[in-house]
């Protein structure tokens, strides 16, 4: 094995991820293939991230520091940095499961046509318990290129992807607030062949520390821009602002809060049909937001057949051709 020039790197920014980022780092430790460097951008910590990192030790680990700027910029600097010609994208709070990277690497050496590969996923609550599994839209590359620009094509934690393609691109557009990977795809998948693993090869961590507010969550205008963006395929540093005005004014405990439980009941009822755990879900999310209606009927809609639910969300989220 050659630790100077590795196959992957496992590209990981982290933000104050101390509490789980331990787990997280041994899961790739316990890889069943090993040739690879595990990158991790600190993106301006304040708690013991950067001590937790260096308790391993290992010397596929290497760890760069930046002051906080946010996601993009992380995933940016790591691409800079990264030595190998594949990235394994990973968040500091998720598991991987033992074969992930022996099974995305040996897709894309045998399908070099491919660029993009990613797959399903389990998740996980706050305490490691798992909800549900929780599929892709589009599995082959035919399926995903039909979808339509509204749909994220991938799970982002999931996704492993040619280093040099990424980089030809300009790399994650920092001011596309908190769906850089939504505009990184639209801007790629229109030349690049991708596709997606229908087994699940990694634990997703809902955590309201961590997780992105659900859109439900988010004021009109905020969608009228990301979606306008999106469709056009471009967007400016004034739309970036916009966004992340918006966002900041959102960033509460008690948002992030209400926010986890909302979308915790929602995958509860859309991914796995466990209607009884997502009204107990959409009951705390009411419990934290009472003057929210939507909270009420997502419990009332926990009380109707599965098959009608998912009727509902195929034609909510816009999951046809373009």
């Amino acid at each position: 094995m050659n630790f100077d020039v590795p196959k992957i790197t496992v590209l990981m920014p982290a933000y104050n991820a101390g509490k789980y980022i331990g787990e997280a780092i041994e899961s790739v430790l316990q890889q069943s293939f090993t040739d690879f460097e595990l990158l991790i951008v600190n993106d301006g910590s304040t708690d013991d991230t950067a001590d937790v990192i260096r308790s391993f030790y290992d010397p596929r680990i290497v760890m760069i520091y930046q002051d906080n700027k946010g996601v993009s910029l992380a995933l940016n600097k790591g691409l800079k940095y990264a030595r190998a010609p594949y990235i394994a994208r990973f968040d500091a709070d998720d598991v991987c499961h033992t074969e992930r990277l022996q099974l995305q690497y040996d897709f894309m050496i045998n399908n070099p046509e491919y660029s993009i590969v990613g797959s399903a996923a389990d998740y996980m609550d706050m305490e490691g318990n798992y909800l549900f599994t929780s599929v892709p839209p589009a599995f082959n590359n035919e399926e995903i290129q039909q979808l339509k620009y509204t749909v994220c094509p991938f799970i982002h934690s999931t996704v492993f992807y040619k280093k040099d393609m990424i980089l030809k691109t300009g790399g994650y557009n920092e001011h596309a607030y908190t769906f850089e990977d939504h505009f990184l795809w639209v801007n790629i998948l229109k030349d690049q062949k991708a596709c997606n693993f229908e087994q699940p090869l990694i634990k997703l961590r809902l955590n309201p520390e961590s997780i992105t507010i659900d859109e439900k969550w988010r004021p009109r205008k905020f969608l009228e821009i990301k979606y306008t963006t999106l469709k056009n395929r471009s967007i400016t540093a004034q739309e970036g602002s916009q966004l992340a005005e918006i966002g900041e004014k959102q960033y509460s405990p008690k948002i992030k809060q209400g926010s986890y439980y909302a979308l915790c009941a929602k995958k509860l009822l859309i991914n796995s049909y466990q209607p009884q755990k997502a009204r107990l879900h959409a009951t705390r999310a009411i419990s934290v937001s009472p003057l929210r209606l939507d909270n009420y009927l997502l419990y009332t809609v926990s009380y109707l057949p599965e098959s009608l639910i998912n009727w509902l969300h195929k034609i909510s989220s816009g999951r046809s051709s373009q």
